[in-house]
């Protein structure tokens, strides 16, 4: 709950706190969870979730237990960086799975964090702890380096202010190093990612523009670690400078 201490919440902060009890370890709730979870009196998650259910936001199943509704969806469809960007990409992320057999990702940058729009996987590929619609910490991901990287000055400062979370003892954890890691992102176009997330895996990662040829997402590819990352980076910089193309960025259509 990100609540202001200047005011109560309102209906509108309740609402989002519902939906915010929803996550990928729980994507169905009960009502008492619902208002545990949501930090609501039980009356209160009662009217509300009957309201959104009525709206189609959430939906109830025969035991009384509530989901997330496909109307969210449906709205979140329309965000930017949405439904125009993954059509756009699908066809060049298919490429680049049909090419590794392997985790095909692509990202946008939402404050510290990167949030996953799209993932192509195989049974044979290494595990990978992203799904579409999870989060990471921008700092140690691939795709989130890239994304650092071409960012406003205000949003790296805001990252390495830190604190930089680690997850593996190869993780970025100290603002100088990172500040190098994106310099030389930007002066070589792409990130590899090695093992910062869990050890076992690296990625190669490169920047997706629109038509002011601004980086507006970043494509990676995630493999066993003993990879020779070198070998993807030619794969990966060419679809993502494909997507490019298809959304109109001026130096990727006049280089094709």
């Amino acid at each position: 709950m990100r609540h202001s201490a200047q005011r109560p919440p309102s209906v509108v902060d309740r609402v989002l706190d519902l939906l915010g009890a929803f996550t990928a370890e729980r994507p169905r709730l009960t009502l008492s969870e619902l208002s545990r979870r949501a930090g609501l009196p039980l009356s209160t998650t009662h009217r509300l979730a009957g309201e959104l259910t009525r709206r189609g936001a959430l939906v109830r199943d025969d035991t009384g237990g509530y989901r997330v509704g496909l109307w969210l969806w449906e709205v979140a469809s329309l965000a930017p960086h949405g439904a125009e960007l993954r059509e756009s990409a699908m066809p060049f992320l298919e490429d680049l799975y049909e090419a590794t057999h392997q985790n095909v990702q692509l990202a946008v940058l939402d404050g510290p964090e990167v949030v996953f729009v799209e993932r192509i996987s195989g049974r044979g590929a290494v595990n990978v702890v992203t799904r579409v619609g999870g989060r990471l910490p921008a700092h140690a991901t691939g795709v989130g380096q890239v994304l650092l990287a071409y960012a406003p000055a205000e949003a790296q400062e805001d990252v390495l202010a830190g604190p930089l979370k680690t997850f593996t003892p190869k993780t970025i954890g100290e603002p100088g190093q990172l500040r190098r890691v994106l310099a030389d992102v930007r002066r070589d176009g792409y990130a590899i990612s090695d093992g910062q997330i869990e050890l076992i895996a690296l990625s190669v990662a490169a920047p997706v523009c629109d038509a002011t040829d601004k980086v507006v997402a970043a494509i990676s590819v995630v493999v066993p670690a003993e990879t020779d990352p070198r070998t993807l980076v030619p794969a990966v910089r060419a679809a993502a400078w494909g997507i490019s193309r298809v959304l109109g960025a001026p130096r990727a259509s006049s280089t094709a």
